[in-house]
């Protein structure tokens, strides 16, 4: 079949058949409203063929589910990359749905079917331990934050980061205090990045005075003060004290 030639469903039938015929399957198509119906022995196999995966296919085929646990969705094989992160979210998905997934390459002159993913129970745990640093990572980012200061579900908008927060807490107290090494921002509650966010300068929020002594930028003083709810909330922590000595915070 040419590649532009306009695909249809019925397109996906003959592949299928053809393929479930080879494993010894008896096939009929259009039985009670399933597309495919393939029967071995004890075994009933039920595929739902549609040009594209959407969550209508999805639910017509975990509708199937009530009556076999081998139900297969059938679609044309993407012209998009099998290893992107878009497929890989859609195989997570029929996996957690416990569905078969049929490719059927139907630009050639003898269509081709490749099983994606077989029917089968889906191992929730196993994942997650999978995806144990992702979920690490998540609290670690919930942990950095002082409260919540983005809105969700927004796009094209800049977000509020645990890494940000902490550039802002940097900032404010060389704001406040004046040149100051990284050892005593540390001490005045930093964190272990305090260095690295100053060396990086990622925002430009920060100069290098000296050896050992920063201070913040003229851009980092006319930026935070868009963020005076955390600038204040950071300052607040601090208990007053007298003025320090910058020659004697020397720390690389």
């Amino acid at each position: 079949m040419a590649a532009k030639e306009k695909i249809y469903e019925v397109d996906l039938y003959k592949p299928v058949r053809n393929y479930f015929k080879k494993q010894g399957f008896e096939v009929y198509a259009e039985v009670n409203h399933c597309d495919v119906a393939a029967v071995k022995e004890d075994e009933l196999v039920i595929v739902e063929l549609k040009k594209n995966l959407t969550v209508d296919l999805l639910v017509q085929a975990t509708a199937r589910q009530r009556i076999t646990d081998l139900v297969y969705i059938a679609i044309p094989k993407p012209k998009y990359k099998l290893r992107s992160k878009k497929w890989m979210d859609i195989c997570h998905l029929v996996r957690r749905l416990e569905l078969g997934l049929i490719l059927v390459n139907l630009n050639r002159k003898s269509p081709t079917i490749e099983v994606s993913i077989s029917p089968g129970p889906f191992d929730r745990k196993a994942v997650m331990r999978r995806n144990k640093k992702k979920r690490e990572r998540i609290l670690a980012e919930i942990e950095g934050r002082n409260g919540d200061h983005n809105v969700g579900g927004s796009t094209k908008t800049k977000i509020m980061t645990a890494y940000k927060e902490n550039c802002i807490q940097i900032a404010s107290l060389l704001q406040k205090y004046g040149p100051l090494s990284p050892k005593k921002l540390r001490e005045m509650g930093t964190g272990e990045k305090t260095l690295s966010i100053l060396h990086k300068n990622y925002y430009r929020w920060f100069e290098k005075v000296e050896r050992g002594i920063y201070k913040i930028s003229e851009l980092g003083s006319k930026e935070i003060e868009e963020h005076t709810e955390i600038s204040h909330f950071y300052l607040g922590q601090q208990i007053e004290q007298k003025p320090m000595k910058v020659a004697e915070n020397h720390d690389d």
